[in-house]
């Protein structure tokens, strides 16, 4: 962790310039939202390939928030360069996700404990078997807390972290769910496992956008705008 490693090829930020506890939705322009409508103080630290990045204060704290992009190769750079050459100690991914569960409703929550992959992001850790990626206890507690006080729906668990979004095979999405896993998203087993590689903290604070086999599903628009209490929850966290 140096001040010589950055500003990087991703981010225009300067060291310091991006706080201890980052918010990441994978959309820039949901960034930009959180940013104009629950933070003080707002200044914009990157713009590069418009992956936008604003550091403000909720409540009197420093926090930040920057986008991922989409999937693990994209989550994996920039939460890579957070923690290891910004200095960032917890990311909290606030994303849209599928839901699989039988007991999920368009808006509710999922809270990750663990992410399931279909990915092969965690062969370059040349582990000798297979790693679980789990979130951080100490926010996981905490975003439970939050749920439960704003009285939402929310649901805590597995969730599948898939490489593919436009599935050949929905079968094989939905086999997951004999397993209890929850929803399906494209992020979280990259930032869990970088998390756990630097010593560092994450959760991913899923909103269910859509549910596929029932042919649910919410707006493009819907998604940037609103989902606005695991916003809520992620920045009480900070």
């Amino acid at each position: 962790m140096s001040e010589l490693n950055v500003p990087t090829a991703h981010n225009d930020a300067k060291y310091g310039e991006i706080a201890k506890t980052v918010l990441m939705p994978g959309d820039p322009l949901r960034a930009k939202f959180v940013a104009e409508n629950f933070l003080t103080d707002v200044k914009q630290f990157n713009g590069v390939r418009n992956m936008f990045g604003y550091t403000g204060k909720y409540n009197g704290k420093e926090v930040s928030v920057m986008g991922s992009g989409m999937g693990m190769p994209s989550i994996g750079i920039y939460s890579y360069e957070l923690f290891n050459f910004y200095d960032v100690d917890n990311i909290i991914r606030i994303g849209t996700t599928g839901g699989i569960h039988d007991d999920l409703q368009l808006g509710d929550l999922v809270i990750a404990q663990g992410s399931c992959t279909d990915s092969n992001y965690a062969a370059h850790y040349n582990l000798p078997g297979t790693f679980a990626p789990i979130a951080s206890y100490k926010l996981l507690r905490g975003a439970v807390d939050a749920a439960e006080k704003l009285g939402v729906h929310y649901m805590v668990g597995n969730v599948l972290s898939s490489d593919v979004f436009y599935v050949e095979d929905m079968a094989r999405t939905l086999a997951w769910k004999k397993m209890g896993v929850l929803c399906v998203e494209m992020e979280s087993a990259a930032l869990y496992m970088n998390a756990a590689r630097a010593g560092k903290n994450a959760l991913c604070v899923l909103t269910v956008s859509d549910i596929p086999a029932k042919g649910l599903a919410t707006t493009a628009e819907e998604r940037q705008n609103s989902f606005t209490n695991m916003m809520k929850v992620a920045l009480s966290l900070a």
